[in-house]
């Protein structure tokens, strides 16, 4: 690590020096992971606000801001479907199987056989999708000119960008699996760093590339500090690049390559009808659904996060009764918190516009109502994050996966037949009516499936 570091007397955990952890925040345990969590997302999301000020008063016709925004749906499109199918869901419980039967160097052999095959398969599709952009650019968004010339440079910025974030999300399912959440939380800040770095200091002399050179910066930092972490706790490369585990994790991605594509694709899909809407209709949506995902990353990623590797653990011992206490207390803790959070971002809306430099005239109204409608789907998101974590504890990615997809289409198909009568604000109404039928759902089939493995 690049600081130093002292061993808990207690545990077998690291701080820096001259740093006293109290023992709520240590990230052994359900609450304190989620502490840890919630922490280290907030602080992302501070960081990801003055970014968003930035480039707004960088900016500030939004032009360019739309461009940036929605420069990265097709890779994240692709990212999402060919490696974060296998790294957000299977990767975590297999992980966690070899760590609950004390298997360590089989997780070392999953991990690096999992960076390899999935750094070379994304580089490949990668390259083939930069190539092309130039010429599928025009059916992605509306945009024309300059700004379409732009948006197919940042594009393929934003490629390099998640070819780096397969290996460092790779090194952050391992913390995860490790409970090791400080250094998995601290660095989506420093990512973010980057952003706001290239802003102030390289826009002066490459123009409109600052912020995304800047962003390529941030994710080196990003892989290069989760690097470091891995290797302190414990991970070593091993002389095989293939593990039995791959194929598994194969077979049980494939469900969740489809849900995945679905959300990356509604969020596409939403840029693209934004894109023939008044400037500023993307960064508008954008921005307000960053303030609902901070409560979303506070309180519900980060209890779900905390919960899953302690919930995959469970599963695989067939410790069912365990495995229902931490998704029913995660349930209670994420009601508890967010719906009253909620109800603070609506009636705090007129300081969430000066934060992302949008109180003026024209943006203000605009921006506060679409906040308004995305605050309302925040404890059912939250909900969501908890519930699909479960499905995936037990390796089950075929029932969730349907739900996603329908959730995510449902969602386009209520923007896109409103778009004509409510304009901007189709995309935040889709959206939250899709996050509740989507939670509610889940929730019953999830209780289900504990009942059934319980009677098992």
């Amino acid at each position: 690590m690049p600081v130093s570091m002292v061993r808990s007397a207690h545990h077998d955990t690291c701080y820096p020096v001259g740093v006293r952890i109290p023992q709520f925040l240590q990230q052994h345990r359900l609450m304190g992971g989620a502490i840890v969590l919630a922490l280290t997302q907030f602080a992302a999301s501070i960081v990801g606000l003055v970014r968003d000020n930035l480039l707004a008063r960088t900016f500030p016709g939004l032009g360019v801001v739309d461009v940036y925004v929605s420069a990265f749906r097709p890779s994240d499109l692709l990212f999402q479907v060919c490696i974060m199918s296998a790294l957000g869901t299977v990767f975590v419980p297999i992980l966690a199987a070899h760590k609950a039967h004390g298997r360590r160097d089989e997780i070392n052999n999953v991990l690096t056989g999992t960076m390899a095959m999935g750094g070379a398969f994304f580089a490949m599709i990668g390259l083939g999708l930069g190539l092309v952009l130039p010429w599928i650019a025009h059916y992605l968004v509306h945009f024309t000119g300059d700004d379409l010339a732009l948006y197919i440079r940042f594009g393929q910025l934003a490629l390099l960008t998640n070819f780096l974030f397969v290996f460092g999300n790779s090194f952050g399912q391992y913390l995860i699996t490790e409970q090791r959440y400080w250094v998995y939380g601290l660095t989506p800040v420093l990512y973010t760093l980057g952003t706001i770095a290239g802003t102030l200091w390289l826009t002066p002399l490459i123009g409109v590339y600052g912020p995304m050179v800047g962003t390529v910066g941030g994710a080196v930092i990003y892989v290069l500090f989760r690097a470091a972490a891995v290797f302190h706790f414990g991970f070593r490369l091993p002389k095989k690049l293939w593990h039995p585990d791959l194929h598994e994790m194969g077979l049980l991605m494939l469900p969740r390559m489809f849900a995945l594509g679905a959300l990356q694709l509604q969020l596409l899909l939403f840029d693209t009808i934004a894109s023939g809407l008044d400037r500023g209709s993307i960064t508008i949506n954008a921005y307000s659904r960053n303030f609902q995902s901070v409560l979303v990353g506070v309180v519900g990623i980060a209890l779900a996060q905390s919960a899953y590797s302690l919930m995959s653990q469970a599963a695989a011992k067939g410790e069912t009764q365990r495995f229902r206490m931490y998704v029913e207390k995660g349930l209670g803790m994420i009601f508890l918190m967010v719906i009253p959070a909620s109800v603070v971002l609506i009636l705090a809306a007129p300081i969430a516009a000066r934060l992302v430099h949008l109180q003026s005239d024209a943006w203000y109204p605009i921006f506060r109502t679409a906040l308004i409608l995305y605050a309302l789907s925040a404890p059912f998101e939250s909900v969501t994050h908890l519930l699909l974590r479960g499905f995936y504890a037990y390796k089950d990615t075929v029932t969730p996966a349907f739900l996603v997809v329908g959730s995510a289409f449902f969602s386009v198909g209520i923007a896109a037949y409103f778009t004509s009568s409510l304009s901007v604000f189709a995309l935040p109404l889709g959206y939250s009516i899709g996050q509740v039928l989507q939670a509610s759902v889940l929730g019953i089939l999830l209780m289900k499936k504990m009942r059934k493995r319980a009677a098992a």
